[in-house]
This record gives structure tokens, sequence and C-alpha cells, in this order.
């Protein structure tokens, strides 16, 4: 994981947990990485990912069995979801609203190009005969 110099080393990996709670590789009531372990695969010090699960334990996204580890909390999903929107709306999307109206790009651009993203997401995931196979 490359980190950015524009935020907290431990908010960027808790993007990055709930990244993996949003594309369900962790999912409800699952045991999610150590510590020590998550530490290690990132290359940052244990006390940062602590810093960072106590952030998202905050936010009700994980909890501590103690002695155990940390969980995802069953309605993790909703919460991410919940944070991350209320979280682009007021930060990111008044600087892409500020950078569409310096370049003149519309709305009606807008929506091909995300018509195409969405064309091209739709291609990754695989069908139930792609499966088989």
């Amino acid at each position: 994981m490359e980190f950015k110099d524009n935020e907290a080393i431990y908010l960027q990996i808790a993007g990055y947990v709930s990244e993996q709670i949003l594309r369900q590789p962790w999912g409800p009531d699952e045991k999610i990485p150590s510590v020590r372990d998550l530490a290690s695969e990132l290359q940052v010090n244990p006390n940062t990912v602590m810093r960072t699960y106590e952030f998202l334990q905050n936010q009700g996204v994980v909890y501590n069995k103690r002695g155990i580890g940390f969980f995802v909390a069953p309605d993790a999903e909703a919460r991410v979801k919940q944070f991350r929107r209320e979280r682009f709306l007021q930060q990111e999307l008044p600087g892409f609203f500020n950078t569409i109206s310096l370049l003149g790009i519309g709305f009606s651009e807008l929506q091909q190009r995300y018509q195409e993203f969405q064309a091209g997401q739709a291609a990754l995931i695989p069908t139930t005969s792609d499966e088989k196979q």
C-alpha cells in the first residue's frame, strides 16, 4: 500500500479496511487480521494499526473480542457506506465540481463516461456460467 502525504496514515489504513469490508473478503462477524499481521503486511508500526482499529471501533465498523481479536460488525457495510458517502459529498465532490467546471466538462459527457465505467465493471464480475468453467 502506498500512502499519501495529505492524509493521516491511520485514516488511509481505515480506508483500506473499509474497502475490504465493502468488497466482502471480510464479511460480517468475521475476524480481521491481527494488529501485528496487518502492520507487517502494510509495513507500518503496530501502534498505527491499533489506532486504525480503535477509530473503526468508535465508528461501529469493527468490534473487539478481548483476547481473540477484532471482528467485522454485523452492520459494518452500511456504516462504511454512510461514512464514505458523507465524506465524499462534503470533501471530494466540491473539488470534483470545481475541476469539471474549469475544464468545461458537461454532465452528458460525465454520464457517458460513467456508463462506460459501469459496463467495464460489469465485465469484471463473473457470471454463473463463467464460474463453472
